[in-house]
């Protein structure tokens, strides 16, 4: 009997040999993006002792990016990733660490030299995102602005539109108030950046003390990217369409898609873990799999012919 060829998973040409069985998930890394990974990761000191590890860095990595691209929960992840519960410690363990942290900086100088620009960035842009929860966790607010339910993700990008800062608080906090987190943790991580932008939000005729803060106690140019009254409709207004598109980054990625994390500091790791990938894919050289598009059109394209002949 002559069946169809799979549609549902294709061929895989990864190494990946560390998984229980089956090929990698679109989400998971190709060895050209492990490549690169791979030494950033930390190095186990066998010095310390502890028994031989079961799931490899990997493993790990491709269980963490399979969540985050999909939005399952951690007890929904495929029987031939890791178990669900060794797969959130080592994520939590690379937060509370540092891991995380390391990587995505040492990528983003990575990014940032193979686009033919300096290692640390010299100007910035500001901006925030209303995201509305699942029911629990900590600082869940109202946005009355945005009609929200949920938090807010304060976050400054470099102009290249890369994460340098975030911060996740609830959603009442206002931009201003989450400026100056984000500011200071800027100002304190990158004393090259000089120029920050920013929308209205961030100083307007009743508060604009904003702006005189951060040039006296952070000594930053904060200036702000206004839109004129004359204007109708839509328009991509200066500097400031770069953190929305950033914005538009992470959203791609279903589990960012809403905040279902309980702690905000899970959220802000999962946040640096969706551009960890992103900046993965670009610095590998390959297109984003976010599905096997390739297989499908190719079983479409099967004709019967090529089915009694196989």
């Amino acid at each position: 009997m002559v069946t169809a060829p799979e549609r549902s998973r294709g061929v895989c040409q990864c190494d990946n040999s560390e998984a229980v069985s089956g090929p990698c998930y679109p989400s998971s890394l190709t060895d050209e993006m492990w490549e690169i990974i791979q030494p950033l990761l930390p190095v186990r000191d066998l010095r310390k002792g502890g028994g031989v590890r079961e799931y490899g860095d990997r493993l790990v990595l491709d269980s963490v990016f399979y969540v985050l691209r999909s939005g399952c929960q951690w007890r929904m992840l495929p029987l031939d990733l890791m178990p669900w519960d060794a797969a959130h410690r080592w994520f939590t363990t690379w937060r509370r660490d540092g891991t995380w942290d390391r990587v995505h900086g040492e990528l983003r100088s990575w990014v940032r030299i193979a686009a033919g620009r300096d290692r640390e960035p010299s100007a910035a842009v500001i901006d925030a995102q209303s995201i509305k929860t699942s029911e629990g966790g900590e600082a869940r607010g109202f946005d009355a602005g945005k009609r929200t339910t949920g938090r807010k993700r304060h976050v400054i990008v470099d102009t290249m539109g890369l994460l340098l800062v975030v911060a996740v608080t609830s959603a009442s906090v206002q931009d201003r108030a989450g400026g100056r987190i984000v500011l200071t943790r800027l100002a304190a991580g990158f004393r090259t950046v000089a120029w920050v932008w920013a929308d209205g939000g961030y100083a307007n005729s009743v508060d604009s003390t904003l702006l005189s803060w951060a040039r006296d106690a952070l000594n930053l140019a904060v200036e702000i990217v206004k839109r004129t009254d004359d204007v109708k409709g839509f328009k991509v207004l200066p500097r400031r369409w770069v953190v929305e598109r950033s914005f538009g980054w992470l959203v791609r990625n279903r589990r960012l898609a809403r905040d279902y994390e309980r702690l905000s500091a899970t959220s802000e790791a999962m946040i640096k873990v969706a551009m960890i990938r992103l900046m993965l894919v670009r610095l590998a050289g390959q297109p984003s799999r976010w599905s096997h598009d390739s297989q499908r059109k190719a079983a479409r394209s099967t004709t019967v012919e090529d089915l009694i002949t196989a």
